[in-house]
């Protein structure tokens, strides 16, 4: 076998590959007169057909397998042999450079490598670290939010208002035809949740039981149903019942319904208090987390390989397709191409890339007391822990996600170490709600 290689891009290689053609016919002879001893053709004992006349029949596809499988050995070795670190799948070409030589059988393999990478200096980079305690109105809200999952609505000889549920019955109209998707019977609604257009709830609110209404709406141009959006339409609405919101009340059957089998209500603000705190911590991971991985991506210097991004962004598409087909939406509507995706695709392999050097060079592997901790982190949140533990523990790949979230970790304190970390006091409730968009 003979290689020699041509860089002809920052990461992209041809390597050339010439095998002697006697070592293939060699292959080919060999594989046909083993299929011989075993192939069935009619008018002959097995084991007795000419050798001619298999290769007739099946010469061309043993060729063909034997081409296959010696251009895949051939390659792998030359790339052992050259030291070679391939980025995604290499693309195999004939050899085009004038008329192949008689004696050999020539390729080429064309792929990119993957790039060196220069990791800068995070010595002038700060982290903002948010500091909070969980106080007691911190559980006193969650305690609240507890009692709402929990409503009880009763009957209500009144008007509906904020926060009541009404039953209605509707039928909408378009240029005086009703539309698809436009009439129900006795479908709840609970004003102010937000779950019908502002027109809808608005006239609903200060309606009474058998009272029926009649409203004319425009549906938004964005629309979720594109066959109405941007259209006005009539609708008569008419109230079945009003009911209003019960809250339960604050006792023990309050605290054992959340899993306090006691029931006692200081039991049940130390387990609130001890989950406040562990989602106040995973937070507090999170912020910390994100401003190291991307003061890490923008010190680095690397060229990234297109076949990575590709791929990468294949599997995106893929990925939001499935989520949106999930949601129930049409696959004939799921108009989605990997272009869509490659700005983030890039985004997302040239950071995998650096984390992964930054993990070789430091050796910031995941410890197998790491994984344990993280495990048992996770079980906590579980009514039988030990249960949780011993069924990850059961096969290794169930581990995976563990493994890398404790190389995640510590990829983030060695950033940590090496930038500057400052700790910012903010209330608990500040650093739990989500940032709004612009």
């Amino acid at each position: 076998m003979q290689t020699s290689l041509e860089t002809i891009g920052t990461l992209e290689r041809r390597l050339n590959v010439a095998v002697p053609r006697e070592a293939i016919e060699q292959e080919v002879a060999k594989r046909l007169a083993r299929l011989a001893r075993n192939v069935k053709v009619p008018g002959f004992r097995p084991g007795k057909v000419p050798l001619k006349m298999v290769a007739q029949q099946y010469g061309p596809q043993v060729r063909s397998d034997v081409i296959s499988d010696t251009v895949q050995a051939t390659l792998t070795d030359a790339i052992r042999d050259q030291n070679l670190r391939l980025a995604g799948s290499p693309r195999i070409e004939p050899k085009s450079d004038g008329a192949p030589a008689d004696d050999q059988f020539e390729f080429s393999a064309v792929f990119e490598v993957y790039p060196e990478i220069v990791i800068g200096d995070l010595s002038q980079v700060t982290i903002t670290r948010p500091v909070a305690e969980v106080g007691p109105a911190d559980i006193d809200d969650t305690i609240e939010v507890l009692r709402r999952q929990r409503t009880n609505f009763v009957p209500a000889p009144r008007p509906a208002a904020a926060s009541d549920r009404v039953a209605v019955d509707f039928s909408g109209r378009i240029d005086g035809v009703e539309f698809a998707g436009g009439q129900a019977k006795d479908f709840a609604i609970v004003v102010g949740e937000g779950r019908m257009l502002p027109e809808f709830e608005a006239a609903v609110t200060g309606m009474q039981a058998g009272e029926t209404r009649v409203f004319t709406l425009t549906f938004p141009a964005d629309y979720h149903g594109k066959e109405v959006a941007g259209k006005e339409a009539e609708f008569t609405l008419t109230v079945q019942s009003v009911s209003a919101p019960e809250l339960p009340a604050v006792d023990a059957e309050f605290a054992r319904a959340f899993g306090v089998p006691s029931g006692s209500l200081d039991e049940l603000r130390a387990e609130i208090t001890a989950n406040l705190k562990l989602e106040m911590k995973r937070k507090i991971e999170g912020k910390v987390k994100d401003q190291a991985l991307d003061a890490l991506r923008k010190s680095a210097l690397l060229a990234v390989p297109r076949s990575l991004v590709a791929q990468e962004a294949e599997s995106m598409a893929q990925r939001m397709a499935a989520d949106l087909q999930r949601q129930g939406m049409k696959p004939a509507d799921v108009k989605l191409t990997p272009d869509m995706f490659r700005a983030n695709a890039e985004e997302r392999v040239a950071l995998g890339l650096v984390v992964s050097e930054v993990v070789r060079l430091h050796g910031l592997q995941a410890k197998p007391e790491q994984v344990k901790a993280l495990v048992l982190e996770a079980a906590q949140t579980y009514e039988q822990p030990d249960a949780v533990v011993r069924w990850h523990y059961e096969k290794p790949e169930r581990l995976h996600e563990f493994e890398a979230l404790a190389v995640e970790r510590n990829v983030v304190e060695w950033i940590s170490s090496q930038a500057r970390v400052q700790d910012v006091a903010v209330t608990f409730a500040d650093l739990m709600t989500p940032a709004r968009s612009p």
